[in-house]
């Protein structure tokens, strides 16, 4: 924008413009000063001063793309290359790998769980790009962003070919019409097969129902890590130009529609200093601060008024203010006290919201409750009910892919998402923060036949590449799962790929079966297909537990003589009480032990009396793997120290009591 002194008219003229404008009137003097990304430029043209309010990129061309692709395929890695080579940093700054994953879950997993924003510009072009989550269960987080962004960068590895999570955000980003480039990454791999695996994208596309334009896809080849891409396979090997050329002539610019202030609001952060802050792109209009807006909610309701006290950009990896943001450009704004995701911020005026893109329903929940065991409060200092709740909606608010529910019973509330890994995520935080609560094993989420009132079952699409001579155990496991195989074909280097539909509470607890069954070799990639009629019981755990009969410390005399019983799961000195599990047992029933016990300190000797004993590693589960291992009747405790399992009633006579309750009512169902 273009401000005189005089008059007060105010021109706007895009980046280009303005450069030309100030070139030809200072007689290319003053124009050295002006480049992307100034704050201030303040340029005299004969008596008069122009001054170049706010950030001058927000005129510069714009370019809201996505890098969508399966788990591991070097999404955020291609990020990190992209940030470097278009100079936002300086060329001695350290700069860890991914960089965009900054939350402290996402650098211990090397996962990516939040789609998170930057931007870069090249050749006067401003380029918003958002990372995306490359897991199924956060898939909610890809669907959101998609209307932010006219086109995709679909990165498929060189081996691997297209994944679940490729087919699911693909179809999604095909619907929206987003315009796709094909970058197969991983090219230097030995096994790689880029001629198949573009086949493969190919009819992938096809089967998603792309139109031709969509069909007639950029293709470009390369290594993220090593940061270059080419049109050929073999080079050259030199930089990303290729690629951020081809996103200035593929993707379009952003669509901009006329009238009022319009944005969707997609991603919801707090920031200690200035409260709620909302993502989304600009509609229509623009946003400045200390402008007055509303809220509306998705069904035209009103949600709140406020003024916008700050407007942010996207410069790189950092958030910066901006006196003035326009029509297509990705920004956050705060200043707003009740509104959240898929609201629409927008003028007084306005009646009409955006609509915002429907999101898959979840297919497992889990009981959220407080923690009643005895050593309750001890661990952490968040343990009321009340805070719970408020924890568990502060978390809806901001992930619409989940949803909390109050239940029948006192202080438990059913949360329900769209996998174990998107549940274990939120349990691991709620721990972190200090919260201490006990949870239930996963269940799925039925649904019932609007006609024939036939109950219903999530399924999902399984690929799993293993060894050869392993394929057979995993197919007769999975079977004796409902599993139903689909395709089975060699996928080279001797490792066979197997595409299975197996129901989703058929793959509760089996990742670490598989692993087992094929020595650590077997991958297995899984992602939602549908809802199909129920496929009848599938057996749990074959093996019961070890229950503490008291409580006090575990002595290692006790677990010594135990193991014979079966493997333990906690060590000598720690703590245990009544009801708490402590080992599997070999049998399939459950055995009440005594881990307090110590040796009697008598004077009788015996020949080896007092050999030392020697004591197998206990069996240690992390969160998911506790998760999918008990069984309906036991709760996992999960505190900021500690990750126990107990049974949901700790005292014996209460769990036979609810035995006997439970085939009662079996015995009346099947009389019914």
């Amino acid at each position: 924008m273009v401000k005189t002194n005089r008059g007060g008219k105010l021109l706007r003229l895009s980046f280009g413009s303005l450069r030309e404008v100030v070139r030809q009137a200072a007689g290319g003097s003053a124009c050295n000063m002006l480049r992307p990304g100034d704050k201030m430029v303040r340029c005299k043209i004969g008596r008069h001063r122009i001054n170049t309010l706010s950030d001058v990129g927000v005129f510069m061309e714009l370019r809201n793309i996505a890098i969508i692709a399966h788990v591991d395929h070097g999404k955020t890695t291609l990020v990190d290359e992209l940030l470097k080579q278009s100079g936002v940093f300086r060329e001695n700054q350290q700069v860890a790998e991914r960089a965009m994953d900054s939350n402290d879950i996402e650098r211990e997993r090397g996962i990516t769980i939040l789609a998170k924003c930057t931007s870069v510009v090249w050749k006067d072009t401003r380029i918003n790009i958002i990372d995306t989550p490359g897991h199924a269960d956060f898939g909610g987080e890809v669907e959101r962003i998609l209307n932010m962004v006219d086109g995709a960068i679909v990165l498929v590895d060189a081996s691997e070919g297209p994944l679940p999570q490729t087919k699911f955000v693909v179809s999604k980003a095909l619907k929206q019409g987003l315009r796709p480039i094909v970058a197969i990454n991983k090219i230097d791999r030995p096994d790689e097969r880029h001629q198949d695996v573009l086949n493969d994208i190919f009819d992938l596309f096809a089967n998603c129902d792309a139109n031709d334009e969509q069909l007639d896809f950029p293709v470009l080849y390369g290594s993220g890590r090593n940061g270059w891409m080419a049109e050929d396979p073999a080079g050259p090997q030199e930089s990303l130009a290729p690629l951020f050329d081809l996103v200035l002539r593929h993707v379009p610019p952003p669509k901009v529609d006329t009238g009022p202030t319009r944005m969707l609001a997609t991603t919801l952060t707090a920031d200690p200093f200035l409260g709620r802050i909302l993502t989304g792109r600009i509609t229509s209009g623009s946003i400045k601060p200390n402008q007055a807006l509303k809220a509306l909610h998705h069904d035209g309701s009103l949600v709140e008024n406020f003024r916008v006290s700050k407007v942010l950009a996207f410069r790189g990896l950092e958030m910066t203010s901006v006196d003035l943001a326009e029509a297509g450009d990705i920004v956050a704004i705060a200043g707003m006290s009740e509104a959240t995701v898929a609201d629409t911020l927008c003028d007084p005026e306005v009646s009409e919201p955006l609509a915002a893109q429907p999101i898959d329903p979840p297919t497992l929940s889990m009981l959220f409750r407080i923690n009643d065991g005895p050593f309750a409060g001890q661990e952490g200092d968040k343990v009321q009910s009340r805070v719970i709740r408020d924890r568990l909606l502060k978390e809806a608010e901001r992930n619409i892919a989940i949803r909390i529910t109050e239940t029948a019973e006192k202080d438990s509330f059913d949360v329900a998402g769209r996998g174990e890994l998107q549940l274990a995520i939120l349990i691991e935080n709620m721990r972190r923060e200090g919260f201490e609560l006990t949870v239930s094993r996963p269940r799925v989420v039925y649904k019932r036949d609007e006609t024939t009132g036939q109950r219903l079952e999530p399924i999902e699409e399984v690929i799993i590449d293993v060894d050869e001579e392993h394929s057979g155990v995993v197919v007769q496991k999975l079977s004796e799962r409902k599993g139903e195989l689909i395709e089975m074909r060699p996928s080279g280097g001797g490792r066979t790929r197997m595409v299975l539909y197996v129901p989703t509470r058929g793959l509760l607890g089996y990742q670490s079966e598989l692993l087992t069954d094929t020595r650590g070799t077997a991958v297995m990639n899984r992602i939602f297909h549908e809802y199909a009629p129920y496929k009848g019981e599938i057996s749990g755990r074959r093996t019961g537990v070890l229950i503490s009969n008291g409580n006090g410390e575990a002595t290692a005399y006790s677990l010594f003589n135990l193991q014979d019983r079966g493997p333990s799961m906690i060590g000598p000195q720690t703590r245990v009480y009544e009801g708490m599990i402590v080992g599997e047992h070999t049998r399939d029933n459950d055995l009440i032990v005594n881990v307090i016990q110590g040796k009697k300190l008598t004077n009788v000797r015996a020949s080896g009396k007092d050999d030392a004993l020697i004591l197998t590693p206990p069996m240690r589960l992390s969160l998911e793997k506790a998760m999918s291992y008990i069984m309906d009747d036991e709760l996992v405790e999960v505190t900021p120290e500690n990750i126990r399992l107990r049974k949901r009633w700790l005292d014996p006579n209460e769990r036979k009591k609810q035995e006997r309750k439970k085939e009662a009512e079996a015995a009346d169902a099947n009389v019914a």
